[in-house]
């Protein structure tokens, strides 16, 4: 019975150190991981933020600048840089959606080394097993780290962007996704296409800086060229200082001069800047606007044989 009361005091003093030691555990390394997790959180969220109100300043910036403010400068370089900064919005959208992915990736990343230490698990192999099997995955999956890379500077370098018309190539359409990987296009016949990025050789964007729309008009052999240069220009005139083709046309458009001859017919160009994407709209109200002009001036155009007639306008990049 002694012997029992003896060892009451002693088994007493191991439960209180293995209370003690479990509380200084308590307090030790979950709160260390706690600590590491919301402090993991919230600098994710303040760089997000900080991200998200860059971009957020950014697009209202360019969203203020209008393309009546343009449609007067004629020279194109000035032009060129004037259009490609309304892209801006667009372009800072995903640039800041390719950081906050990459501070989402850096910060957990370095959130979970500091917890597994904290657990006292040794990182050394596994940062060395880590090493390894990059390496593997870099030999085997080399197409795919191609086309990550590319996808990252083909949104860096603003190659193209979200509602693009884009010649990559084997296909020619409009952009509806651009991701690290691949890019999403829509032909003219509404096919859906899925292209590699890495696979992306050369582009011809459609929609960058600005388009020439080309518009060529016959008119009758012995019609006095004087009196319809005279009529497109002023033409032209009036649909440069009309605020209703402000989303289409830049700049005033040109009487470009005689393009062909034939025996019965001269064929007369006219040229035009024009928003990108808006080339076949524009080209198409010049020709209205000048067939009700020569119509009240009285400008015949002949009826020109198939072989004869001027080839569809294509609009032209710049």
């Amino acid at each position: 019975m002694l012997a029992i009361v003896a060892t009451l005091p002693v088994a007493a003093a191991k439960d209180d150190d293995w209370w003690v030691t479990l509380w200084e555990w308590l307090i030790g390394t979950p709160l260390e991981i706690i600590a590491t997790i919301i402090i993991a959180l919230i600098l994710q969220k303040a760089l997000g933020w900080i991200i998200r109100r860059v971009v957020l300043r950014t697009s209202e910036r360019a969203r203020r600048e209008r393309l009546e403010q343009t449609r007067k400068v004629t020279r194109t370089a000035e032009l060129s840089v004037i259009l490609l900064t309304q892209r801006t919005e667009q372009r800072a959208a995903a640039i800041g959606s390719l950081l906050s992915s990459i501070i989402a990736i850096t910060v957990w990343g370095v959130a979970i080394i500091v917890i597994l230490e904290a657990l006292n698990v040794d990182i050394a192999p596994l940062l060395a097993s880590a090493g390894v099997i990059g390496v593997i995955l870099g030999f085997g999956a080399q197409t795919l780290i191609k086309d990550y890379l590319s996808g990252i500077f083909i949104i860096l370098e603003d190659q193209f962007g979200v509602g693009d018309i884009v010649d990559v190539g084997p296909v020619v359409g409009t952009v509806e996704e651009v991701s690290l990987r691949y890019t999403r296009l829509r032909d003219m016949s509404g096919v859906v296409w899925y292209v590699r990025n890495g696979e992306i050789l050369r582009v011809a964007n459609r929609s960058q800086g600005w388009t020439l729309a080309i518009v060529d008009i016959p008119v009758d052999y012995d019609s006095d060229l004087d009196r319809v240069r005279d009529l497109i220009e002023k033409v032209a005139i009036d649909m440069d200082e009309d605020p209703t083709y402000d989303d289409m046309l830049l700049g005033q458009p040109v009487f470009a001069g005689v393009e062909s001859m034939s025996g019965n017919a001269v064929v007369v160009r006219v040229t035009a800047k024009a928003v990108p994407e808006m080339q076949v709209q524009l080209v198409r109200t010049i020709r209205e606007r000048i067939k009700l002009s020569f119509d009240r001036a009285g400008i015949i155009v002949p009826v020109l044989p198939p072989q004869q007639m001027p080839p569809i306008s294509e609009p032209r990049r710049q």
